[in-house]
């Protein structure tokens, strides 16, 4: 299980005093008590290999934007921090797909439902990410609506 696994990677960051990931496991733990308890059950219970991954997911993002606002800031002190934390925390994604096969997906979806206008991107995009799911990959999301705005320029 993912939990166990990062619960045995913060043991041994600990043991390496390796302050960044101790910090970055951490608050994945908390945010997996945060989802148990959010789902109504008991803090100590296990939480499932899908939810600790849309935890990780929403821990990625919050990386992601902070790492675009301390840019836009001008604070690269900041920036640094930040993308050492989000390669901790992206060794526990799965391998997302690459961008050129979200491309030939949204180009098929794009045919197969008759789209031709941008009106119609937000479609696109969600069947688009249907599909990625149904044969079992992942896809960044924005990666998958890059992809799409690339049919419409």
């Amino acid at each position: 299980m993912l939990s166990e696994q990062i619960r045995s990677e913060l043991k041994e960051s600990m043991k390496n005093r390796d302050e960044l990931s101790m910090t970055v496991l951490r608050s994945l733990l908390s945010g997996f008590t945060n989802e148990l308890v959010a789902q109504k059950k008991k803090p100590q219970d296990e939480i499932s290999d899908e939810d600790a991954l849309n935890v990780i997911k929403k821990a990625v993002k919050q990386r992601k934007d902070s790492i675009e606002q301390f840019e836009k800031g001008g604070r690269d002190d900041l920036v640094q921090s930040e993308k050492k934390e989000l390669e901790i925390l992206n060794k526990y994604l799965p391998e997302m797909m690459p961008i050129e096969e979200i491309k030939k997906i949204a180009e098929s979806k794009r045919s197969e439902l008759g789209i031709e206008d941008q009106s119609k991107m937000g479609i696109l995009i969600g069947a688009v990410m249907k599909e990625i799911k149904t044969k079992g990959e992942e896809a960044d999301g924005s990666d998958v609506k890059q992809a799409v705005e690339e049919l419409f320029t």
